[in-house]
């Protein structure tokens, strides 16, 4: 339920930045080497993150958008997760608050983070012909809920390169055969259009 909380701590800021970058790959890629180009080094503008201490309460990370809103998450000191909306106003002002739990913190940052890396693979591979990149989930009652990428064998099942894995927001680059795979977990593929359908059906079926 969203809720409307005011903040009247007065604000001690720590200004960070945040370099918005995916780590490059340390490994080869998994898959054939015909579609299995590593994920470029993706940068974005680097973005000012105010971390601000909220005494009895926890700490709370947000940062400013072009409409002149701020938008950020409260972390509780008990673990609990808020994504909190500011007044346009006043940003000391939270206009909307809305509690999450830990899965669904983390379906939201793959939410976010999986669309940038697929279009960056997609512009990588324009020129490739044939070859599509794709986001592919697992998601329950996946088969694969707790196993390894070796053990659902895409790659001699499809042809599909698994190029990287997008969990709670962190990319995994270059996942090994023995990356163990849980629910939630998006995995950036590479390959044909018939692979990748044919690749979607094996992780949601086996």
């Amino acid at each position: 339920m969203w809720r409307v909380m005011i903040f009247s701590v007065s604000r001690r800021r720590f200004r960070s930045k945040v370099d918005n970058s995916l780590s490059r790959p340390a490994g080869p890629p998994h898959g054939p080497s015909a579609v299995t180009r590593p994920p470029a080094w993706v940068t974005v503008d680097p973005v000012n993150v105010d971390v601000t201490p909220l005494p009895g309460i926890g700490v709370r990370k947000d940062f400013g958008l072009a409409n002149g809103r701020r938008v950020g998450v409260v972390t509780h000191r008990d673990g609990t997760i808020e994504l909190i909306v500011s007044k346009s106003e006043d940003p000391d002002a939270c206009l909307a608050s809305l509690p999450l739990r830990a899965e669904e913190a983390a379906t939201l940052a793959n939410l976010l983070g999986a669309p940038q890396l697929v279009a960056q693979l997609i512009e990588e591979h324009r020129d490739v012909p044939g070859i599509s990149t794709r986001p592919l989930g697992i998601k329950a009652p996946s088969p694969f809920d707790g196993r390894t990428l070796g053990e659902t064998a895409l790659r001699s099942r499809t042809g599909v390169s698994v190029v990287a894995v997008m969990r709670a927001g962190q990319v995994h680059p270059s996942p090994a055969p023995d990356f163990l795979l849980t629910g939630g977990d998006v995995l950036v593929a590479v390959g044909t259009s018939e692979g990748l359908d044919e690749a979607a059906k094996i992780l949601h079926h086996g």
